[in-house]
C-alpha cells in the first residue's frame, strides 16, 4: 500500500471530507423517518414528560458518540468499528462487525425506503408494487450518487441535511399559533412510563456509528471529529426537542395523531396539503439516511474485504472517483434482493426494523468492548466506553427471537473466518 507525504499508509480513497460534510453525515445517519413518528408514540405514553426524557437522552447520547469519535480520531481508518474491533479484540470478532453492518444495511435499508414508499402511497394511493418500486428506486438513486465520489455524495448530503433542518423547523415555527399552554400541564406521570418512553426514544439517537466508517477520508480527522460529535448532539437533540414540543403543544397526538404525529400537525398547518408537504419532508429525510449509511457501510464492506473478511473483489476501487466501487454495488444488489423477498413473502415492516435494531446493538457491544481496551481517557470520560456497552447490553433482550437471527450472522462469520485460514495456511504450506 503506498504512503503519503507523512509516512502513513493511504489507499485510493480520497480524503475530501470535511467538518461540514461530518455534521451533515452524522445528522442524516441520526434523524431518520423515527422524528415523524416517535415524538407522537412517547407522548402518549409520558404525555408533556416525555420532552424532558428527550433531553436526557440527547444528553446520554453523548457518551456513545464521543467513544466512537475519540475511537477514530485516534487511529482514522476506514470501516470505523471494524477497524477497532480488530485492533481491539482480534480478525475474527472484526470480521463478524462487517458481516453485522453488511447484514443490517441489506435489511435496514429496505425497510427505510419502504417507509417512503408508504409516504407516497398515503398520498397518492399507490398499490403495494408501486411502493416497492418507489423504495427500490431511492436505492438506486444511492448508488449512483456514491458512485461519483465520497465529495459529490458529501455535497449532495449538505442539500439533503439542509432541506431537512430547514423543513422541520418551518413546520415547528408553523405550528407556534396552535400551541396551547395548557397542553403542556396534565397528570405526572411516574417510573414506568417514563422508562418505557426512554426505551423508544432511544431508537431515534442510532446513528453515530456510522460517520467513523468513513474516517480514514477526513481532511483532518484529529480536529474535525469531536467538533462534528459536539455540533451533532446539539442541533439533532435540538431538532428531536422542537418536533416533539410542537406535537404536544398542538395536542396532535391526542386526537388519533399518535401513530403519525408529523402528518396530523402538517395537515393541522396546511390543511389538504398537509399530506403532500409530509410526503416531501419524509422523503428527503429518508433519502438521507439511506445515503449516508451507503457511503459509511461500503467503506466497511472495503476494510473487510482489504483483509480478507469478505472476498478480495469487494476492495477494489475506482481509482478516478476514490469509491469502493463493487462494494457499494454489492450491498445495494443485496437491498434490492431484500425487497423482492419481503415482497413475494410479505414480511411484516415490525420484524424488518426489529432484525436492524438487534444488528445496531450488537455492533455497538462490539465496538464498546473493543474501545475499553484502547481507549486510554481520564477524568469522567474514562466511563463513557463502559456506559456505550451497558446501553446495548441492557437493550438487547427486548429484540426478542429476532437476537438468534443475528446470532447466526455472527456465527457464519466465524465460520467464514476460520474456514478462510485454512485454506490460507493449506496454501502457504
Amino acid at each position: 500500500m503506498p504512503e503519503d507525504d507523512e509516512g502513513k499508509r493511504t489507499s485510493g480513497l480520497k480524503r475530501d471530507v470535511a467538518l461540514r460534510h461530518a455534521i451533515a453525515m452524522y445528522l442524516s445517519s441520526i434523524i431518520g423517518p423515527g422524528v415523524l413518528v416517535i415524538p407522537g408514540l412517547a407522548a402518549v405514553i409520558a404525555g408533556p414528560a416525555s420532552l424532558f426524557v428527550w433531553l436526557v437522552l440527547s444528553l446520554a447520547s453523548y457518551p456513545l458518540a464521543f467513544t466512537f469519535a475519540s475511537l477514530a480520531t485516534r487511529s482514522p481508518l476506514s470501516g470505523g468499528i471494524y477497524s477497532f474491533t480488530k485492533e481491539g479484540l482480534g480478525q475474527m470478532y472484526a470480521n463478524a462487525v462487517g458481516w453485522l453492518f453488511a447484514f443490517g444495511y441489506i435489511v435496514g435499508t429496505p425497510a427505510a425506503t419502504l417507509i417512503a414508499g408508504y409516504y407516497v402511497a398515503y398520498t397518492f394511493s399507490m398499490n403495494k408494487a408501486l411502493v416497492f418500486i418507489v423504495a427500490a428506486a431511492m436505492v438506486l438513486a444511492s448508488l449512483g450518487i456514491n458512485y461519483r465520489g465520497v465529495l459529490f455524495s458529501g455535497r449532495i448530503q449538505l442539500v439533503v441535511t439542509a432541506l431537512m433542518v430547514g423543513l422541520l423547523v418551518s413546520a415547528v415555527i408553523l405550528s407556534i399559533p396552535y400551541v396551547r399552554l395548557d397542553n403542556f400541564g396534565g397528570t405526572s406521570v411516574g417510573i414506568g412510563p417514563l422508562g418505557v418512553a426512554a426505551a423508544l426514544i432511544v431508537w431515534s439517537y442510532f446513528g453515530y456509528e456510522n460517520v467513523p466508517n468513513v474516517a480514514e477520508e477526513f481532511k483532518d480527522p484529529k480536529r474535525d471529529f469531536q467538533r462534528s460529535v459536539v455540533l451533532s448532539v446539539i442541533i439533532s437533540g435540538a431538532l428531536y426537542m422542537l418536533v416533539s414540543f410542537s406535537v404536544i403543544g398542538t395536542g396532535v397526538y391526542t386526537s388519533g395523531g399518535s401513530d403519525a404525529p408529523f402528518a396530523s400537525l402538517m395537515s393541522l398547518l396546511l390543511g389538504r396539503y398537509g399530506e403532500v408537504a409530509t410526503m416531501v419532508i419524509a422523503l428527503i429525510i429518508i433519502f438521507g439516511t439511506v445515503n449516508a449509511y451507503t457511503t459509511g457501510i461500503s467503506r466497511v464492506i472495503y476494510a473487510a474485504a482489504r483483509d480478507g473478511g469478505f472476498p478480495l473483489s469487494m476492495s477494489r476501487i475506482n481509482h478516478r472517483t476514490g469509491v469502493p466501487v463493487t462494494a457499494i454495488i454489492a450491498i445495494t444488489v443485496g437491498s434490492v434482493v431484500s425487497m423482492l423477498v419481503f415482497y413475494s413473502f410479505d414480511v411484516n415492516l415490525q420484524t424488518i426494523l426489529l432484525a436492524s435494531n438487534g444488528i445496531v446493538l450488537t455492533i455497538y457491544v462490539f465496538g464498546a468492548a473493543a474501545s475499553i481496551r484502547l481507549l486510554k481517557v481520564s477524568g469522567v470520560t474514562r466511563l463513557f466506553p463502559w456506559f456505550s456497552l451497558a446501553l446495548p447490553l441492557m437493550l438487547l433482550p427486548f429484540v426478542g427471537y429476532i437476537l438468534g437471527v443475528v446470532l447466526l450472522v455472527v456465527a457464519a462469520s466465524f465460520a467464514y473466518s476460520i474456514l478462510k485460514g485454512r485454506r490460507t495456511n493449506s496454501g502457504n504450506s
